[in-house]
């Protein structure tokens, strides 16, 4: 991975270098105005609309270069790092160079500047009407990108979707959730949103909510005790006594209840290992009901009202 970005990175010097040589040879031409500049007007205005946008590029690619060389330096970061400011950076070069290219081929066409920009003006007014929520996921997409509260590989919840940043473009927001799904969120849901972001807390929440039977008479106290002897097995992974069951609804039938596991880092083979564990021991108790139509009384406490239950 190292390899490829240093390769990468070689071959964007590269092509830096090229365009430098590429736009000397032509101010040199442009200057010194040889007989075939004369014979071809057409090729002076090639030469022109060259030397504009090669010159421009070269200017924003350079900078890229330094801003990002500074930024790397500053922060002490690793070269194949991905950042949200390093990202949006090369967005606007992207944006910067397609206006460059307007800008050459005006200059190759020859038209007249205030009368491009009155025409590109009242065509801007349109499409800003017509292509709104486009130019608003563009806007909310940068600010995205230089804000410090979200960062590529963060691990995020944006309403019923939850995954791991795996890019941000200047139309949406990608998401790998935990079934390795891709979840594409428009950056302007993403922007006016409630984010919670696990990855910025120093633990990592997992619930799971389960029901059960009124007539069964489980407590959240009981529950814990159960499943708290399924997660000793990943102390490593999970805060001591970290485990908490809280009833969220009671029903005429049935009780939901919501366990929370408080993780010590984001691990998604163990998150999904630790949530099949929960799952299977809850499946097996709901089993063993079946089968006993009552928990044995050395199991349970003296069955209880519905307001112990809250």
């Amino acid at each position: 991975m190292i390899e490829e970005r240093e390769r990468k990175a070689g071959k964007e010097l590269l092509i830096i270098i090229f365009r430098a040589i590429v736009w000397g040879v032509l101010m040199y031409f442009f200057v010194n105005k040889p007989a075939f500049y004369h014979d071809n007007p057409r090729v002076d205005s090639v030469a022109k609309a060259l030397l504009i946008f090669l010159g421009a590029s070269l200017v924003v690619s350079t900078l890229r270069l330094t801003v990002i060389y500074w930024y790397v330096r500053k922060h002490n970061f690793k070269t194949n790092i991905k950042d949200n400011f390093i990202l949006g950076i090369n967005r606007i070069v992207s944006i910067l160079n397609t206006v460059f290219i307007v800008v050459g081929l005006i200059t190759l066409l020859n038209v007249d500047p205030k009368e491009f920009i009155f025409s590109v003006s009242i065509v801007a007014a349109a499409i800003a009407v017509t292509f709104k929520e486009y130019i608003n996921n563009m806007i909310n997409g940068l600010i995205i990108m230089f804000s410090d509260r979200l960062s590529l590989g963060d691990h995020i919840r944006i309403g019923n979707n939850e995954g791991k940043i795996l890019d941000i473009t200047l139309i949406n927001m990608i998401l790998q959730n935990e079934d390795s799904d891709m979840v594409i969120v428009p950056n302007s849901i993403a922007f006016s949103s409630v984010i919670i972001n696990q990855s910025k807390q120093n633990t990592k929440k997992l619930s799971v909510e389960f029901d059960m039977a009124l007539e069964n008479g489980y407590t959240p106290e009981y529950l814990e005790n159960y499943l708290s002897k399924i997660i000793d097995s990943y102390s490593a992974n999970v805060v001591p006594g970290g485990l908490t069951v809280k009833t969220l609804e009671i029903n005429k039938d049935v009780v939901i209840f919501k366990a929370m596991v408080l993780l010590k880092h984001y691990d998604k083979l163990k998150e999904r290992e630790i949530r099949r564990s929960i799952n299977t021991a809850l499946i097996r108790l709901s089993a063993t009901l079946k089968k006993t139509e009552q928990p044995a009384k050395d199991e349970l406490s003296a069955p209880v009202k519905e307001r112990e239950l809250l």
